[in-house]
């Protein structure tokens, strides 16, 4: 009889011992089939590395440059001046309005002097940590294509997403917990749902695993559910029999997919998760004063308070990568402030203010910041033009990110806007001078991580990308 090796090392392992078994040849293989060694922290993959994990906080909507890091005197004076397009421009979604100025005060902050608006009172005092990227554009203005740029460098869906590229290029620091975890705000998912963190034509392995921290459970399944008392351990030994048979049927069968491994992986995780993850997720263990910091104590900051929180938890426990979303797609509850820059934008930005100064402030104190690189980014800006009576437009022209961390040379700043903040007038970075930087601060060649796809060596950063040196110490 043939059998496959797949369903050899079921045979031999049976239950979670299977499951285990399995784990350690479909590394074997993934190894493989990737062409290039498993990465040490202090070799990099291509070079010697800088970044040991990252994690990634992403405004969803269109964070306003002006309004929040990007000072601009010249609306003050042009204010109520009807000086922009005098046709509505592809992807506004409104005619063009007067100039509008800021609603909101900008003073300059520690020794680098960086203009930062009111919105920001927190991380204003963390400012001198931060390096700016003041020039970032898109080639988009239009919410789904322009997330789907910022995180997989395609307009498009069906592309890897930055964080699914570092698990397959770096592999895992633990077999303990995922390797990409994606914690969602409690409203909902951002725009193009899950895509932005999908795994594309890599191995699913790589996908973000979806956390809801706000949830009794934020791990769905790991766990069977009390009301069913029938579902026991010994009960489970019928049903991996059952299921080892399925597999190596379905594997021998259908050798190419990566589903399959993906999904016995996730088997043999959620195993060891019942381990790990009640306690990395155990935020109670906490002191007092920490859940204060983050803001865990007031209805605004708690959700983003307990989300990076639990990002810190989950990179210092060793999770490679974690992303942090602040607002779910939609009209509202978000940074798309088409109807009111005074009245939108303060609510969103004092849910996040505190909680990531509270995160700079919590990994210094803990050494992390020594190996861990934290991000804050959206995926465009928004216009200097009015829309309606005071709101602001969607704006690929230009928007503000910033980086701090392992490997950043803090208090600087790279490009700058003209002088409305309407498009980037130097040093313009796209998302491909962005995703070069933070591979290469993980000790990768982004030309050199590549995938053969349809005839097409890809890779994160397409044909584009130069890695950003003026942020990097």
């Amino acid at each position: 009889m043939n059998h496959s090796r797949r369903d050899f090392l079921w045979n031999i392992g049976g239950g979670l011992g299977g499951l285990a078994v399995s784990q350690m040849l479909a590394q074997e293989a993934l190894s493989v089939e990737n062409k290039q060694p498993r990465s040490e922290f202090n070799g990099g993959l291509h070079h010697r590395a800088k970044v040991k994990r990252v994690i990634q906080l992403f405004m969803t909507g269109g964070a306003s440059p002006m309004d929040t890091f990007d000072y601009k005197p010249e609306l003050e004076r042009l204010h109520g001046q009807k000086l922009g397009p005098t046709e509505k421009p592809e992807g506004f979604t409104a005619p063009v309005g007067a100039i509008m100025k800021s609603p909101f005060k900008f003073n300059q902050y520690g020794e680098s002097g960086r203009w930062v608006s009111s919105v920001f009172p927190h991380q204003a005092e963390v400012v001198d940590e931060m390096a700016f990227l003041m020039a970032m554009a898109s080639k988009t203005n239009v919410h789904g294509p322009a997330t789907y740029m910022m995180n997989s460098g395609f307009l498009l869906p069906g592309f890897p997403s930055l964080g699914a590229w570092v698990s397959y290029g770096l592999g895992n620091l633990t077999e303990e917990l995922p390797n990409f975890v994606v914690l969602p705000d409690a409203k909902g998912l951002p725009y193009n749902q899950k895509g932005p963190f999908s795994s594309g034509f890599l191995s699913a392995v790589h996908q973000g695993t979806v956390i809801k921290a706000a949830d009794q459970r934020p791990i769905r399944d790991l766990f069977a559910n009390e009301r069913y008392d029938f579902a026991t351990r010994s009960a489970d030994r019928d049903g991996f029999e059952l299921l080892q048979k399925l597999n190596a049927k379905h594997a021998a069968e259908f050798s190419d997919h990566s589903q399959l491994d993906a999904r016995i992986k996730s088997y043999e995780l959620a195993a060891r998760m019942q381990l790990s993850a009640p306690e990395a997720f155990d935020i109670s263990r906490e002191s007092e004063e920490t859940h204060k910091a983050f803001g865990l104590d007031n209805k605004i900051t708690e959700d983003f308070g307990r989300r990076c929180l639990l990002a810190r938890r989950l990179v210092e426990r060793g999770t490679r990568f974690v992303q942090v979303w602040s607002g779910p797609q939609g009209a509202t509850g978000n940074w798309d402030n088409h109807g009111s820059i005074p009245k939108e934008l303060p609510p969103i930005a004092a849910s996040v203010d505190l909680p990531i100064a509270a995160l700079i402030r919590d990994l210094k104190a803990r050494g992390l910041f020594e190996d861990t690189l934290l991000i804050w980014t959206t995926e465009f800006g928004r216009t200097p033009f009015a829309q309606g009576g005071d709101g602001r437009d969607h704006n690929g022209g230009t928007f503000v990110t910033w980086l701090a961390g392992a490997g950043i040379k803090a208090g600087v700043s790279h490009g700058q806007s003209d002088d409305w903040g309407y498009q980037a007038a130097e040093g313009k970075t796209y998302c491909y001078d962005f995703h070069a930087t933070i591979l290469h601060l993980l000790g990768i060649d982004h030309k050199r991580l590549t995938v053969r796809q349809n005839g097409i060596d890809r890779r994160l950063t397409d044909v584009h990308g130069h890695v950003i040196e003026e942020i990097i110490s």
